[in-house]
């Protein structure tokens, strides 16, 4: 036990708490893993924690057993109201719950720096999410890490590197910015209802700048139209963005007839800004 709260499994007993497949829910109830899951976003004493969608409150439980300043809790589905009540009246004044969609809610209104995010996330909507996380306006971000449970095959995408199958635009995101490692693999029969593939909880550490320059609408641009198209040719995959693309390839480094998964951070990155300076000059 890491707090005095009954077992996860009497917790949803007594709320009623059956997973909907509609919100992507999937609950953990082993308060060990869940606790080991918290350990994984390092040291959060003197911290603020983000959850998105804690369900029942396991990870909750254990990001607050470790130490957590204060975490903030979004939770879509009313019925969990109740038993993350029990938490926050274990743990006084420092569990906040907003019954709420994560996707429209400002956690910088109910959050203060130092941040990190934890959570297991829903299924449908746990990409988009952290795209938005790692695409702010500004840079650095408001958060000092993310460490996020997925689907492994999206965890395996966003660690995956050049000439892999997995490696694509989610890979070239995360790893501008962050630095991004998966931590932890879980089977399905350690979730309830247990899913139909396995999971993975990806730490994420954010660099203070971009490892390489680049704007990032232009190398938006450039993976999008690369990858959109991966088995071509980046000569034909990219060649509705400038006139010159093959040259503006070639002085990056890049041969004209490679393909999107070749192609490292590093070149992308430099073709991006060859981009922009063509089409300022």
């Amino acid at each position: 036990m890491i707090d005095n709260l009954p077992p996860l499994r009497e917790v949803i007993a007594a709320h009623d708490l059956r997973a909907k497949k509609q919100l992507g829910q999937n609950f953990l109830l082993d308060l060990n893993l869940t606790h080991k899951i918290a350990r994984q976003a390092g040291d959060l004493t003197g911290c603020d924690v983000l959850e998105v969608g804690p369900g029942p409150g396991g990870l909750t439980r254990g990001l607050l057993a470790c130490g957590a300043r204060h975490v903030l809790a979004i939770e879509k589905d009313p019925r969990a109201l109740p038993a993350l009540e029990e938490i926050s009246a274990a743990y006084p004044g420092r569990l906040t719950v907003i019954n709420g969609d994560a996707l429209e809610v400002d956690p910088l209104a109910h959050l203060t720096p130092p941040i990190r995010i934890a959570a297991n996330l829903p299924y449908n909507v746990g990409t988009e999410l952290l795209i938005r996380w790692l695409t702010p306006k500004a840079w650095p971000p408001f958060w000092q890490s993310l460490t996020l449970m997925f689907q492994k095959e999206v965890a395996e995408r966003i660690v995956a590197q050049p000439g892999s199958k997995a490696y694509g635009r989610l890979a070239l995101l995360a790893q501008w910015r962050a630095d991004a490692r998966i931590v932890m693999s879980l089977p399905p029969e350690a979730f309830v209802p247990a899913p139909k593939v396995h999971s993975a909880v990806v730490h994420l550490t954010a660099l203070p700048e971009p490892r390489y320059p680049a704007d990032p609408a232009v190398l938006s641009q450039v993976t999008g139209a690369a990858f959109n198209q991966r088995r071509k040719m980046l000569r034909a995959s990219l060649k509705g963005l400038h006139p010159r693309i093959e040259a503006l390839l070639e002085a990056s480094g890049i041969p004209p007839t490679a393909r999107a998964e070749e192609i490292d951070l590093q070149r992308f990155c430099t073709l991006a800004r060859a981009l922009a300076e063509a089409r300022a000059g």
